[in-house]
């Protein structure tokens, strides 16, 4: 074992030290994992949710998007898929990269350097050729998170102003960023406060019993730390 492996691995036992075996508020979670820091990269925080539902069932899955009030310490490369005077109101609210078909194809071609997609109704038609490179990426447009309309400048706006889409996973979790690592704590529990509400208003009505069943909050690098079920309990579902 190499020395570099060895000091990784005494940081790694002595940030799970410093985590007690107890529920933690999300702000004191928040410092605790700052604490914990001990890579020189500004890691990604995550906060992930082991939800009470049957992800085999349709009419229980869960998925929504929020924009996050402190943001995600990081602008979206944004794609949007669009024609004619959409176009120039995708570039001037924003966008990265704009086109139609052309851009259709380049993708088709294995071009990846877009972090979220956005696709006008009326190309539709030619962006869903894209369901099988998109799909696993969780990119592609959907009606239901924002990310096929006519308003691209609103789309785009609210992607770079830090929106988050969450979808459950065949394992019953959703795992999402909420920040890095150098956000203050208060940001960072602020963030996670609103991610939680959009969860619990997504709640599909099929849901039976616990809801949400375990929260953890955790980093790239860093420890995972249960957080209490009231912050939870206490979260009110985000106005539309």
């Amino acid at each position: 074992m190499g020395r570099s492996a060895r000091v990784g691995g005494k940081n790694i036992d002595r940030a799970r030290k410093l985590v007690e075996a107890r529920p933690y508020k999300l702000e004191e979670a928040a410092e605790l994992l700052r604490k914990a820091h001990f890579v020189k990269f500004d890691e990604t925080v995550e906060l992930v949710l082991n939800l009470g539902v049957d992800s085999k069932q349709s009419d229980q899955m869960v998925r929504g998007t929020v924009v996050l009030p402190h943001g995600l310490g990081k602008s979206k490369r944004v794609l949007v898929i669009a024609s004619g005077e959409k176009v120039k109101e995708a570039q001037d609210a924003g966008a990265d990269f704009v086109g139609g078909d052309d851009m259709v194809q380049k993708i088709t071609e294995g071009w990846t350097d877009y972090e979220a997609v956005i696709a006008t109704p009326d190309m539709m038609k030619s962006a869903g050729r894209l369901g099988k490179v998109l799909g696993p990426r969780g990119l592609m447009p959907n009606p239901k998170t924002g990310t096929v309309t006519f308003d691209v400048a609103k789309a785009v706006k609210e992607i770079k102003a830090g929106k988050v889409e969450f979808r459950l996973d065949k394992t019953g979790l959703i795992h999402s960023p909420i920040g890095k690592i150098s956000f203050p704590a208060k940001s960072l529990a602020d963030n996670a406060h609103a991610l939680l509400e959009a969860v619990v208003k997504a709640r599909p009505s099929a849901a039976k019993g616990k809801y949400i069943k375990k929260i953890t909050l955790t980093s790239t690098m860093g420890p995972g730390i249960l957080i209490d079920h009231t912050e939870a309990e206490s979260a009110t579902p985000v106005a539309a």
